[in-house]
């Protein structure tokens, strides 16, 4: 195979999957070890990908998000075991903070019937939260169109009114140095206070978000509880010397 027609096969693979295993990369190519470590390094250097440890995860721009339409189509079948697992932790009398996001979205089916309060600042959730006939409320502020998420000084304000049992954020980063990131630093900042108001924190990220690391830090790994769907075993090791993770039963 070709080097050109290697490099395609490896940036379709990433496109689809967001990360692809050196070991996988060598079977499908029927090349060597050192043939496609050396294709990771020269595509690396081009920055469409990132070597990581036992592979590569695709490279993304640290203040470029995509929208929540193209966010809500991404790992589907992960967000909503990872959204069951999260809302387990509930129980009847919490009241709850369910940060604006695809996975956080995914939580609310999950929750009815339940004896709770809820507090948001996604726009996706106001409707399904109504229909679902839960008790919440919303946060004021800044409307964000991209990610439909109330943002800024006044929702920064807002939340200053609450006392939450557990929150529920999500990040566009998971990363062993970085923590947890997102692209827009005004989201940032509402995601680590409604930390610093809750008894205990829970990011919801799937596995596509290992390893990245965006423009905004939200905080330390440390700070809260990873959900996450199943990840290798190096991944949970690194991640288990910082942070507790539950993770999705295989």
């Amino acid at each position: 195979m070709l080097n050109a027609e290697r490099h395609k096969l490896i940036m379709d693979l990433l496109k689809r999957k967001s990360a692809v295993k050196l070991k996988d990369l060598i079977a499908i190519s029927d090349s060597s070890e050192s043939t496609i470590r050396r294709d990771l390094a020269e595509l690396e250097g081009l920055g469409v990908l990132k070597r990581v440890h036992g592979g590569a995860i695709l490279s993304q721009a640290r203040t470029i998000e995509m929208s929540m339409v193209e966010k809500s189509i991404r790992n589907v079948h992960w967000k909503k075991d990872i959204a069951k697992l999260a809302a387990s932790t509930v129980v009847d009398g919490d009241c709850i903070y369910l940060d604006a996001g695809s996975t956080t979205f995914e939580i609310i089916e999950f929750l009815v019937g339940r004896d709770i309060t809820v507090v948001t600042n996604g726009l996706m959730h106001v409707e399904e939260l109504v229909s679902l006939d839960l008790n919440a409320y919303i946060l004021g502020g800044k409307m964000k169109a991209k990610t439909k998420a109330i943002i800024g000084g006044i929702a920064l304000e807002n939340i200053m009114n609450y006392r939450f049992d557990k929150a529920f954020i999500g990040a566009n980063g998971v990363h062993l140095t970085d923590g947890y990131t997102t692209p827009d630093m005004e989201e940032a900042l509402l995601k680590r206070k409604a930390m610093e108001l809750s008894d205990e924190t829970f990011i919801v990220a799937d596995s596509s978000k290992l390893h990245h690391s965006h423009f905004a830090k939200v905080f330390d790994l440390e700070d809260a509880v990873l959900v996450t769907n199943a990840i290798s075993k190096e991944d949970k090791y690194g991640i288990m010397k910082k942070t507790n993770i539950m993770e999705v039963p295989v």
